[in-house]
């Protein structure tokens, strides 16, 4: 705003127009004319206590401001609007003021009017507000926009460092930590990292609109957050309110710790050389403690002494266990009662054979749900692929007495039937490397009597012996279906009964 009343004061105490045009910093022109125009009103120092000078300003210029007040002004929220737009300039939307008002037949501002009053109008909008952060409330996340470099020691090739920064709102306490790429599972690293490095949890996260952080961001009533993201907030108890798009005051900590990162941390380390990610954070580490202990400029203390005496205190504590990355996935159980997960198989309850379930797969743990409803959980396997991880209650009653077979119940079991059948059966036990391998073997020999009496099984097990030490099922069974061997059931008295066809051996015989 032109100082009309200092330019009419130093005229009427003498001095030169070079003189007024240095003190009130305005041209020449300027003051020819405020001194004609004041001449013209007969206006002298001393001016009226009572007149402001927004009221000189109006009396002197009135005839301008009357022209202004005739021609017709510009839609500022149009104008506002159609400027966020690729290609739309000032230019463009003047000439189509200009046609609008010629065919309205309204007086319009000329070009630089135009701009002029566009300007003021944007001031009006570029007014901000300082909002008094509480401790411990909130912290703020974004990627710095400059990144680091490494060296790959094998190739030399020179890869990108992008670097993550976290600050607690309140004391502007950083966290700086470099990744090889901004994808989920570096941004979900980071800010298990950063909490840890804080030592507790702020009640609010604010992220930037990044795909890692937010599917979709229509403004404070429509926003979709990560899925996983969301999960690690639950983990820690906090809440995500991220920033509205093209709008970085909504983090200016963030926003202004980058700048300042960029120069103290990256621009610090671009005439060292690092050859792994590990060297580069051990740098970037020693360079943002000392980045947290630099004194304020405008208030007393750094970043770390209102961290530790002011934040720390207010934070939530950290969860007993970190928070871990998941992958989910969807699988089928098969009529095993197991599913596949990266080549290990894992068990189901049998009553979800054939339904498809959702799996959450970590670095330590497996869970299996179904309907949102958690149905398994096992360690994850590592090593061989094939490998089972069964548990005993996933399994139907019968296999689940399968399981309880082993050699010594086969053992005892053969041994109430008769003493060849108990020699049978352990050699089948001990005929293979693995005992399990067997188990089939014997329960198929032992329930042949189902169909045969044990005093037949014991017989044809004595006639298997006599060919061979280690007979096996298949030859048992072959000697009982071609009934080469027969039984008869013991006398009632103990004398011996005599026949014309000879000596036949009598039930004692086989007991022997």
């Amino acid at each position: 705003m032109t100082k009309y009343r200092e330019i009419i004061r130093l005229t009427g105490l003498g001095f030169s127009q070079r003189n007024i045009m240095a003190s009130c910093g305005v041209a020449q022109k300027t003051v020819v004319k405020v001194q004609k125009r004041a001449r013209e009103l007969n206006i002298s120092w001393p001016l009226d206590e009572s007149m402001t000078d927004t009221e000189l300003q109006r009396l002197m210029f009135s005839k301008e401001s009357s022209v202004s007040q005739n021609k017709r002004m510009p839609d500022y929220d149009y104008i506002h609007k159609e400027l966020l737009r690729n290609g739309v300039s000032k230019k463009l939307l003047w000439t189509e003021y200009m046609e609008d008002c010629r065919a309205n037949g309204d007086e319009p501002l000329m070009y630089s009017q135009f701009c002029h009053h566009i300007q003021q109008d944007e001031q009006k909008r570029r007014a901000t507000m300082h909002i008094n952060r509480k401790p411990g409330e909130q912290i703020e996340v974004d990627w710095a926009g400059d990144p680091a470099t490494i060296i790959d020691p094998d190739t030399s090739e020179i890869l990108k460092a992008y670097i993550f920064v976290g600050v607690m709102t309140y004391s502007q306490y950083a966290y700086v930590e470099a990744f090889l790429d901004m994808k989920q599972k570096s941004w979900i690293t980071a800010h298990v990292h950063m909490y840890e490095f804080f030592g507790g949890v702020a009640r609010i996260l604010v992220p930037d609109n990044c795909k890692t952080a937010v599917v979709h961001n229509g403004g404070w009533k429509d926003k979709q957050i990560n899925e996983t993201y969301q999960e690690m907030a639950e983990h820690y108890g906090t809440a995500i309110i991220p920033a509205r798009v093209r709008t970085p005051k909504d983090k200016p900590n963030a926003e202004g710790t980058v700048g300042n990162i960029s120069t103290w941390i990256t621009a610090a380390l671009r005439n060292e050389q690092f050859f792994s990610l590990a060297e580069l954070n051990h740098a970037i580490r020693e360079k943002l403690e000392r980045f947290n202990r630099i004194l304020f400029q405008k208030k007393e203390g750094s970043r770390l002494d209102l961290f530790l005496e002011d934040e720390k205190p207010l934070l939530s504590p950290l969860p007993a266990t970190r928070f871990e990355l998941s992958d989910w996935k969807t699988a089928t159980v098969q009529f095993n009662y197991h599913i596949s997960v990266d080549g290990m198989l894992y068990s189901v309850p049998y009553e979800y054979i054939k339904k498809k379930v959702d799996v959450t797969v970590t670095d330590t743990t497996i869970e299996i749900f179904y309907n949102h409803n958690r149905i398994a959980s096992h360690r994850r396997l590592k090593g061989r692929p094939g490998q089972y991880s069964t548990i005993t209650e996933h399994m139907p009653e019968d296999h689940q007495k399968y399981l309880e077979w082993n050699g010594d119940r086969f053992r005892k079991w053969a041994e109430r039937i008769g003493i060849n059948t108990y020699t049978v059966v352990n050699a089948i036990l001990t005929s293979k490397r693995v005992e399990q391998q067997t188990y089939r073997s014997c329960m198929g020999l032992l329930k042949l009597t189902d169909k045969y009496s044990e005093a037949s099984l014991e017989a044809a097990c004595k006639k298997a012996l006599s060919y061979t030490a280690s007979p096996s099922y298949k030859s048992i069974k072959n000697i009982l279906v071609t009934g080469s061997v027969k039984t008869e059931p013991e006398s009632s008295g103990s004398k011996t009964t005599h026949k014309a066809h000879g000596i036949t051996r009598g039930a004692d015989y086989y007991r022997r």
